[in-house]
């Protein structure tokens, strides 16, 4: 079966009382039907398909989403988490332990780069960030302490790609784990792990909830990763989804793939629309004239919807009146939910001489038509010259 329709059926086989729904198991523990059984799924609960005791651990609506996931990214196996960085954090430690070394992309998620720079250090792990377009600088970067190179392809205010066939091939010969965010691209437009990714991570709050109504995180690997990460990080940290936060979760998946054709629609004419405004330079994974155009499209089937404008006017003052201005567009982190954003960024990437402010869109559901008259009625606090039409 397509992808599309194992996306609607998998994991839902049965049907509670001919539900075409699964109910929410709104329950803490589960009770056992003998004294065998519960030793059983004490001592190895991840040997059981039906190895539910206690929420914690696992829970019937997580393991639905759980299997859509994971048929989605192409692992054998997927975790569903509180948050993002509740994935992502249960990912990095499982990777690495005291005295060993981690390569990042300087342009990964905020706090996955906080995680790494405030956090581990005091845990005796270190990290060396690099830009990562050039798959040379990660190999340089990597020492005999490397235990994990952490990669976010295509990075999601920049849009920077790294190449995983390389990085994951130069990482496996030594050992090395590999870790993906592919919150941007989603597992319909991008899969790491058919690529050589270890271990590929979601902030599924974004376009896998896709209603900005559920904080969530996904991890997905093989079924050895997963169970690993279950049995220590997933019961010690006690990050895992809430039962009624997968039930919504599952609703968002379930028009995942309209979501994100929609979201490619909307995202190329957006970038279209800003950078025919010429108000400065306009980035998007999409764009034709990408300086890494031949990678992306190897790895990448299609584009979601976000787009960041990097003004020529550098002055807070107009970047903070053009924001103000906006109807449509909501002002607001995050990304992949119904409504359209637009969030001020002021920092640099570790190769750009000073900091510079950018706007990152996001075009969510409403009509392109308001979002591009909406943007352009702002404009002239950026660039005078620049009238609504």
């Amino acid at each position: 079966m397509k992808r599309e329709t194992l996306l609607q059926h998998l994991g839902e086989e049965r049907h509670h009382l001919g539900a075409v729904t699964p109910p929410i198991f709104q329950t803490s523990l589960f009770v056992q039907p003998d004294f065998d059984t519960f030793r059983g799924k004490l001592k190895d609960p991840s040997q059981s398909e039906e190895r539910f005791v206690y929420s914690r651990v696992g829970n019937p609506n997580l393991s639905i989403v759980e299997k859509k996931l994971a048929m989605l990214e192409g692992t054998e196996s997927a975790l569903v988490f509180a948050s993002g960085m509740a994935a992502i954090s249960a990912a990095i430690l499982h990777c690495v332990r005291a005295g060993d070394h981690i390569v990042c992309i300087d342009t990964a998620y905020g706090p996955t780069r906080e995680f790494l720079t405030n956090y581990l250090p005091d845990f005796g792990i270190e990290t060396t960030f690099v830009a990562g377009c050039d798959s040379q600088e990660i190999f340089d970067a990597c020492t005999e302490d490397t235990k994990l190179v952490y990669l976010e392809s295509p990075s999601s205010i920049l849009f920077r790609a790294q190449d995983f066939r390389a990085v994951s091939a130069f990482a496996r010969e030594r050992g090395i784990w590999t870790v993906a965010d592919n919150s941007n691209a989603t597992p319909l437009f991008q899969q790491p792990h058919s690529l050589g990714i270890d271990i590929v991570v979601h902030s599924a709050t974004k376009y896998l909830c896709g209603h900005s109504d559920v904080v969530a995180g996904a991890l997905c690997a093989r079924k050895d990763v997963t169970t690993a990460i279950e049995l220590r990080e997933g019961q010690w940290f006690g990050g895992r989804l809430a039962p009624f936060d997968a039930w919504l979760m599952l609703r968002g998946l379930r028009t995942l793939k309209l979501r994100v054709d929609e979201a490619q629609r909307q995202g190329r004419l957006l970038f279209d629309f800003v950078k025919g405004l010429g108000l400065g330079e306009v980035l998007y994974s999409g764009d034709p004239d990408h300086p890494q155009v031949g990678l992306i499209s190897q790895q990448q089937t299609g584009h979601t919807s976000l787009v960041t404008l990097i003004p020529t006017c550098q002055e807070e003052s107009a970047v903070k009146q053009f924001l103000e201005s906006l109807k449509v567009f909501q002002m607001g982190v995050s990304w992949g939910g119904f409504e359209s954003l637009a969030v001020p960024v002021f920092g640099k990437p570790m190769d750009w001489p000073d900091e510079r402010w950018m706007v990152r869109f996001y075009a969510g559901l409403e009509d392109i038509a308001d979002l591009q008259l909406d943007i352009s009625a702002a404009a002239h606090h950026l660039a005078p010259a620049v009238t609504a039409n």
